[in-house]
């Protein structure tokens, strides 16, 4: 075989050895991409349905405007149950029925005089493992709490059934300073979040009420969690002056996306606006 016809060769297999390694790390990027799950979440004080501007009482209002987003993870603060306000209404299963979230939680924090309650509820399309509500009052203020839910997602393209577990915490804190310090430093030593991994999956979402914008930076932070950047400003709805509401992720799991609703809807269906979230777990 002559020389030249030898180099071709040579070159043609060298070739083919390149690209296949070049198929082989597209494929195998692509696999773990996908093996990613992602994931979108919608936190939201629903003001009981009650417009901040109106007052009119339309939880189909809140309905659509969840709606519009699409999301996997809904958390509600503000929620009535059997409130007379609110036409007796189990707001959980009214909002959770009419999008079509089978996968509930609640727990009603403060009582009213009137009767009924309101308090923090989680909507999921994922079925829920195991729920919890971890009290964070400070006396003699209002009663406060953190929702707790697990979740086993499926993570895509794997094959079989591997799954990633993502505990959720929904919170809505005080409205003192001191307050919501002593509130989140609570939750931060509660169970089951002090016994879990570092690099468990946790997604901490709610109405902080952090005015001054700086809970995260001095407690949640020191604790391995991120947040957005620049705070998002989501209160008052009808024109946005304060970042009260916010979302942290720690372990594996990272913000990809963080923006609030601005649908003309959302400025009177309740006094803040949603804010929403896309993730990723690994």
């Amino acid at each position: 075989m002559p020389a030249s016809y030898q180099t071709h060769l040579k070159l043609l297999t060298l070739e083919s050895i390149v690209l296949d390694r070049a198929a082989w790390y597209h494929l195998l990027t692509d696999w773990f991409c996908r093996s990613n799950v992602r994931l979108k979440i919608l936190s939201y004080n629903i003001h009981k349905c009650i417009g901040g501007v109106d007052r009119l009482y339309d939880p189909l209002r809140v309905a659509h405007v969840i709606a519009r987003y699409d999301p996997d993870l809904v958390m509600l603060q503000e929620v009535d149950q059997l409130a007379r306000r609110s036409n007796a209404d189990r707001q959980v299963d009214l909002l959770g029925d009419f999008l079509g979230f089978r996968h509930r939680t609640y727990f009603p924090n403060v009582k009213i005089r009137s009767g009924g309650a309101y308090g923090n509820a989680i909507l999921s399309r994922f079925p829920l493992t195991e729920t919890s509500n971890i009290d964070v009052t400070v006396p003699p203020k209002k009663r406060r709490s953190v929702l707790h839910a697990r979740f086993r997602v499926r993570l895509n393209g794997t094959p079989g059934r591997h799954t990633r577990t993502l505990h959720v915490y929904n919170l809505h804190l005080g409205l003192s300073g001191i307050e919501r310090k002593i509130q989140l430093r609570k939750f931060l030593e509660s169970d089951p979040f002090v016994g879990l991994h570092h690099r468990t999956p946790v997604v901490v979402a709610g109405d902080f009420n952090d005015v001054w914008g700086t809970l995260g930076r001095k407690l949640l932070e020191p604790s391995g969690f991120d947040g957005v950047g620049s705070p998002i400003k989501t209160f008052p709805a009808w024109g946005p002056v304060r970042a009260l509401d916010a979302i942290y992720v720690r372990g594996d799991v990272r913000l990809s996306h963080v923006y609030r609703g601005r649908l003309r809807l959302a400025r009177r269906a309740s006094d803040h606006l949603p804010l929403i979230a896309e993730l990723e777990i690994e």
